[in-house]
């Protein structure tokens, strides 16, 4: 089984993948991350984020393995994975070791949970659980805010708004694989719900699913 989780940043769908296939069972990839580990291989090497060619080099050289480097996880590599993000040939890169991954999971497991931004779309559109999360964007923000103070990262809610604000601009309206919802996809939007009651709702819907 597959379960393709789309939506903007902070809208929690990391959380509840994660959840969800420590529940079933099933592995779980966080496909913003890949392109994070692009970002940071085109940094480490010294190359400019725009230049196709580097980025798309850098794609190639990206594993699963890579995805617990806490560099990962820096602002800077977050800005860069987000130009290179534009990139269709590190796009087409990635999508591959994605879909690989959802057909092949990892651990012999008898499923795989996706969370990104066109899963449900471009990636697995063929994937048997498709959830759509959102949330108001003040909502999101204020998670942001939370998450970057917990890592000791000095914020202010009005700037983690207006690029939050600019990151759904460019996920919506670039020309490769924009974010959307996928038309058969569940909406589940989390902006009043706990983690814990937005989970129950998804693994309602997963579990109704198996059967």
């Amino acid at each position: 089984m597959i379960v393709a989780l789309d939506g903007p940043s902070a809208a929690g769908k990391g959380t509840l993948a994660r959840r969800l296939a420590a529940h079933f069972g099933f592995a779980h990839l966080d496909t913003g991350m890949l392109y994070r580990a692009v970002a940071l291989k085109v940094l480490q090497s010294g190359g400019d984020p725009t230049d196709h060619r580097a980025a798309t080099v850098a794609a190639h050289q990206v594993a699963i393995e890579d995805l617990d480097e806490p560099a990962l996880k820096d602002e800077v590599t977050g800005l860069v994975a987000s130009e290179v993000s534009t990139i269709a040939q590190v796009r087409d890169v990635l999508i591959s070791l994605q879909r690989t991954f959802a057909a092949d999971p990892p651990g012999h497991a008898q499923g795989a949970v996706l969370d990104g931004r066109d899963i449900g779309t471009v990636v697995c559109p063929e994937a048997e659980v498709k959830l759509f999360l959102t949330a108001s964007l003040e909502t999101r923000a204020r998670r942001r805010l939370r998450e970057l103070e917990e890592r000791g990262i000095a914020a202010n809610e009005r700037d983690v708004r207006k690029e939050m604000q600019q990151r759904d601009e460019r996920d919506c309206t670039r020309t490769v694989s924009p974010l959307r919802m996928a038309d058969d996809a569940y909406l589940l939007d989390t902006t009043n719900l706990s983690i814990d009651s937005a989970f129950a709702t998804a693994k309602a819907f997963v579990a109704a699913r198996q059967g």
